[in-house]
């Protein structure tokens, strides 16, 4: 195998909701076609304004507990000067200053070295986008 960058590019639907979309399964099934058995780094990326990247539990309630504190801190009301959109959808715009849109994880033999509980996930805050886009690259 030789070193390089290699990418795959996602799509993901989220719905007319707030979600955190567990992308974990994409990536391990990227890493098995692209890394083979390799050491290196994946980058996940979100090349939107609006969405972010995670790592987190999923599954025992972290994923709506993130959401719900997303919501404490950045409600969806008319305070926000971004305007356009469903009312609050400037909130969705200052989510990736909390959430940034990439997560780089260490691969150890075609493998990402994630802890036990830990999964890579696609935030998302914006109602009014269900359609995205994910964007894994691995760099052996």
């Amino acid at each position: 195998m030789t070193d390089g960058l290699r990418s795959r590019e996602l799509r993901v639907t989220t719905g007319g909701r707030e979600a955190v979309h567990d992308l974990t399964g994409e990536c391990v099934a990227f890493l098995a076609q692209e890394a083979a058995g390799a050491d290196g780094l994946l980058n996940v990326f979100v090349p939107h304004a609006t969405a972010g990247i995670a790592i987190l539990e999923t599954g025992a309630g972290s994923d709506e507990d993130l959401l719900a504190a997303l919501r404490d801190l950045l409600p969806a009301d008319d305070r926000w000067r971004h305007r356009h959109g469903s009312p609050g959808h400037g909130r969705d715009h200052v989510l990736p200053a909390l959430v940034p849109p990439h997560a780089t994880l260490p691969v150890m033999d075609g493998r990402m070295a994630l802890g036990t509980w830990q999964s890579i996930c696609l935030v998302d805050t914006n109602r009014d986008n269900p359609d995205r886009r994910v964007r894994l690259s691995f760099l052996g």
